[in-house]
């Protein structure tokens, strides 16, 4: 049966790698190493479809190693040991290089039964993964290997790809002729995943009869029928989970409420609904704060909303509130000043209660001194008495700090003017 022609179209050589440029452009530094034939352990990391097997096949050619192909998610120590095994056979003589697909998926035990052999320079391991491997893959391996990031290759990567894609048709006698607005739409719809696209394109062309000239024109419906929805790179449970929850906290944080929208998208496409409202209360209380306190009832009430109606129509009041701490002003002096206080509570930096703070309502307290001196601040001018409240060993301790904001510059104000006629 015929490859898939995604593998039949495997580049193997770094100029007709699609997207990588960071690494494999004119001064990057693995197109750098590949080129000196010199190939030191490596993990690469990144999404599927950006060329992680192809780059690592070219590696082993450039080394003049005997190539070995594991997928962790299916292999096991036997199978390393089968392969060590070759080791100082005639085809091996230069050493061994181990393209290990989705590390992640190894267990520890697995992993350091490369270690030996890796460090001695029989083995050469490049290593790939789409989870984080600062997460997943143990230190063992990690210090001994160097990382590189792989990316979603851009649309006019892709389309370069698809180019490619077609001249291969043409040369194996297969006409083929597809509208510009089909192979921009297979560009874009394929989340960065070169393999994706190509893939698409292909079912395009398998699925559409040639007409009386023998001719395949490909449209952009037919293509739209074999792509389906538009990829979207989102894992609940992985490493870009993480990355779109950052995305959308800190777009809210800066201000921007058209990127804030967009990441709120994405995880409402990706079901995400119980992060996206946590997240948005927590925003509240620390970056919107006390610049505009009413923000966290009001989100409150959205993020009720949001559960008691569900996705899709979730994605309505979440709206709501993603705009309206996205053009709020912003505070995080609540934030910095529990941040500070919990920073002394867990290093001991406490101190006692003062004697006139403690409990006075009991029997005993009295002879214990427990209240004595306490000044009920009810009982005074404007409700304020000057009085000690932190303990004796931090008494001069500064937690919180106003923002510069209008709400809590008013409220400075006001205390200040209070105090000042105590004083």
């Amino acid at each position: 049966m015929d490859k898939p022609l995604a593998d039949r179209l495997r580049p193997s050589e770094l100029s007709s790698v699609f997207g990588q440029e960071h690494l494999l452009g004119e001064n990057g530094v693995l197109k750098r190493i590949i080129e000196g034939g010199n190939i030191p352990n490596m993990i690469f990391y990144g999404p599927s479809g950006t060329g992680k097997t192809t780059v690592a096949n070219i590696a082993a050619l450039s080394c003049g190693r005997k190539l070995y192909k594991l997928n962790a998610t299916n292999a096991s120590v036997s199978d390393i040991k089968a392969i060590t095994g070759d080791l100082g056979g005639f085809d091996t003589q230069n050493g061994i290089l181990l393209y290990l697909d989705e590390i992640q998926n190894f267990n520890k035990k697995q992993q350091q039964s490369l270690l030996e052999f890796i460090e001695n320079g029989n083995i050469t391991l490049i290593a790939s993964t789409t989870e984080n491997p600062y997460f997943y893959i143990y230190n063992a391996i990690l210090s001994r290997c160097t990382v590189f990031e792989f990316r979603e290759v851009e649309p006019a990567g892709i389309e370069k790809a698809l180019l490619r894609a077609l001249d291969f048709y043409k040369e194996d006698g297969i006409k083929v002729k597809i509208a510009d607005d089909a192979i921009k739409h297979i560009a874009l719809s394929s989340g960065g995943d070169v393999r994706k696209a190509i893939n698409t394109l292909e079912v395009s062309v398998l699925s559409t009869p040639a007409d009386k000239k023998g001719v395949i024109k490909v449209t952009e419906e037919t293509v739209l029928s074999c792509s389906g929805k538009r990829a979207m790179r989102y894992d609940r449970d992985g490493d870009s989970h993480y990355d779109v929850l950052s995305a959308f906290q800190k777009s809210i944080r800066g201000s921007d409420p058209q990127a804030a929208v967009h990441y709120l998208a994405r995880l409402c496409e990706g079901g995400d609904l119980q992060s996206v409202c946590r997240r948005l209360v927590v925003m509240a209380a620390e970056d919107i704060g006390l610049a505009y306190p009413q923000a966290i009832a009001i989100v409150k009430a959205c993020v009720d909303s949001a559960f008691q109606v569900g996705l899709p129509e979730a994605a309505l009041p979440l709206s709501e509130a993603v705009i309206l701490l996205a053009t709020a002003p912003k505070s995080n002096s609540a934030a910095m000043a529990i941040w500070s206080a919990l920073s002394d509570v867990q290093s001991g930096n406490t101190g006692d209660v003062p004697e006139h703070l403690k409990d006075s309502h009991y029997s005993g307290a009295e002879k214990l001194g427990h209240g004595e001196g306490y000044k009920y601040a009810h009982s005074y001018k404007n409700h304020y008495v000057k009085q000690q409240y932190l303990p004796d060993a931090i008494k001069d301790k500064i937690y919180y700090e106003s923002g510069d904001n209008k709400f809590e510059k008013a409220t400075e104000d006001y205390w200040k003017k209070i105090k000042k006629d105590v004083d």
